[in-house]
């Protein structure tokens, strides 16, 4: 486990423009992009330690931000 951040605009950089073009005019995209980096965030503060979770809630949350992911993707890959 790296304890990186993984931000949309670092996991899509050539996608950067895009994403911010669907936030404001796709609300289910904004809606998976605000959910992405909750959990993101959260998967980030169990990763180091600051809110700690058992290994198989961060498991658990992992599967969802890649979840999240997919689905971005796929919205980003078809726009």
């Amino acid at each position: 486990m790296t304890h990186t951040p993984h931000e949309l605009s670092e996991e899509f950089p050539e996608q950067a423009e895009k994403i911010s073009e669907l936030k404001q005019s796709n609300p289910h995209f904004a809606k998976l992009a605000d959910e992405y980096h909750e959990i993101n965030r959260a998967v980030h503060r169990a990763e180091t330690n600051v809110e700690p979770v058992e290994d198989l809630v961060e498991g658990e949350m992992r599967k969802k931000r890649a979840a999240l992911k997919d689905e971005i993707w796929t919205i980003l890959s078809e726009a």
